[in-house]
């Protein structure tokens, strides 16, 4: 990097980056590409199907299930990021990504990504006040509040990755322009930028810490309150009622970051870039596939509609 550096000083002479994607024959490409196609399709059918069941039904217009909503039309889009861009790769027809194409990428994704963190953590909250503070709940997480905290969830996340999205720009790419894996990431960009990273890595460090480390923090202390609670309460039946009120937000959030701490929080320098691809991919389009069918399984609600509408 030294040596392209000196060669190219102040000059941008990369124009577009080719994504390698997953290696393999012909025929495991079109497997992929298959398999990807159905689990993306399933993923777009399944969180639109709960946004249309909830603008639907009034008995749902409650701040859960604003959240649920917002949640939903989240995945949507944080899928639509990148995998139409993998099912081209799978299919063989361009792995080329132009710059502004790649920054756009890494923009939309981390801001989606960024969203989500959030998000989680304030159903969280949200679930706190339902089980903790029962009598308060309706006058503390009204409808309006719920707007608004969801709105910040979103607004928030597409200033704070707007920072390091400008920094990026800003970098030098003189030399090899080839990205091992599927999609644009920040990561990708430091390794093959000619100019000093230092600036930009240290302010995605400190980034992540207030996303990542807070939310999961609020979500973790949350949970901690909740769970005490719940054990407080003396009959076994109102004991499973109380959890049943959370427990498909709570399988979210330990899929969510089970996989956002291995991304971030790597284990050693050994961890293999195929194993970072798996989990990304995990994250990507698997949990938005997920989401919504952990919360119509798992919630009551939900399940009595379903019932009425495919009566058995």
């Amino acid at each position: 990097m030294e040596e392209l550096n000196h060669g190219y000083p102040n000059s941008s002479r990369v124009t577009e980056f080719i994504l390698l994607g997953f290696p393999g024959s012909p025929d495991f490409q079109l497997f992929m590409f298959i398999l990807f196609l159905i689990i993306y399709i399933l993923a777009i059918l399944g969180n639109l199907s709960t946004i249309l069941l909830v603008i639907k039904h009034r008995h749902l217009h409650t701040p859960m299930y604003i959240f649920l909503c917002n949640l939903s039309f989240l995945e949507i889009w944080f899928t639509t990021a990148s995998i139409p861009k993998i099912l081209a790769i799978f299919l063989g027809r361009s792995r080329s990504i132009s710059f502004s194409g790649c920054i756009l990428q890494l923009y939309f994704t981390f801001s989606f990504g960024c969203t989500e963190q959030f998000l989680i953590a304030v159903m969280a909250y949200d679930r706190y006040l339902a089980i903790c503070y029962p009598l308060h709940y309706s006058t503390i997480m009204n409808t309006t509040l719920s707007c608004k905290l969801a709105l910040g969830c979103w607004l928030g996340s597409f200033l704070i990755i707007g920072i390091p999205t400008y920094l990026v720009t800003t970098l030098s790419f003189c030399g090899p322009n080839v990205i091992d894996n599927f999609y644009c990431n920040l990561d990708s960009w430091i390794q093959l930028s000619c100019t000093d990273t230092r600036f930009i890595e240290l302010t995605f460090f400190f980034m992540a810490i207030i996303v990542v480390i807070g939310s999961c923090m609020m979500t973790l202390l949350s949970y901690t309150y909740i769970i005490s609670t719940i054990l407080r309460i003396p009959s076994t039946k109102g004991r499973q009622k109380a959890f049943s009120t959370c427990s498909s937000h709570l399988a979210v959030v330990i899929i969510w970051y089970g996989s956002t701490m291995f991304l971030f929080v790597k284990p050693s320098k050994e961890t293999t870039l195929e194993k970072t691809k798996v989990v990304s991919i995990f994250n990507i389009i698997l949990v938005p596939l997920l989401n919504p069918f952990i919360y119509t399984l798992r919630n009551r609600e939900v399940r009595d509609i379903l019932r009425n509408v495919f009566p058995t």
